[in-house]
């Protein structure tokens, strides 16, 4: 669990009794956490969650985030670059991709511009608009 380091829960781990939906909201219910002033406690607490990394989601085109970081990303079939990491944003998630020239393009993780994710193989495909990856010439007009 990712809080201050001056929480009480600092270095502790918690076990995970039952998950409930309330107002479309997850709410976690926690081994030895009986009452609310205690749950209160961990308001803004990130649940970092043991995950093999080797273990891919039963459901179709699923995967755990983790998974998509060092992927090499193709356009055309050609390698441009590898994810460097995902960022979460309230519309869509982002792919930040690190180039073979060093820079960092945000890719919205879209099924219009990435149609394919292959984490067993190791790449994703995108489709990127013009301008995304590269300078566009002016036309001078």
């Amino acid at each position: 669990m990712q809080v201050p380091d001056t929480s009480p829960w600092f270095g502790k781990t918690v076990t995970v009794t039952e998950l409930r939906w309330y107002n479309s909201q997850p709410v976690l219910f926690l081994e030895g956490i009986s009452d609310r002033n205690e749950a209160e406690s961990l308001i803004k607490a990130i649940l970092l969650v043991e995950q093999d990394l080797t273990e891919v989601p039963a459901e179709p085109e699923a995967w755990y985030q983790q998974q998509l970081v060092g992927l090499k990303v193709l356009r055309d079939g050609v390698q441009i670059g590898i994810v460097l990491r995902v960022e979460d944003y309230p519309s869509q998630d982002m792919l930040i991709v690190k180039t073979l020239d060093d820079r960092e393009v945000m890719v919205p993780f879209v099924k219009a511009l990435v149609p394919e994710v292959n984490v067993a193989e190791q790449f994703i495909i995108i489709t990127p608009p013009a301008g995304l990856f590269e300078e566009l010439e002016e036309n001078g007009e």
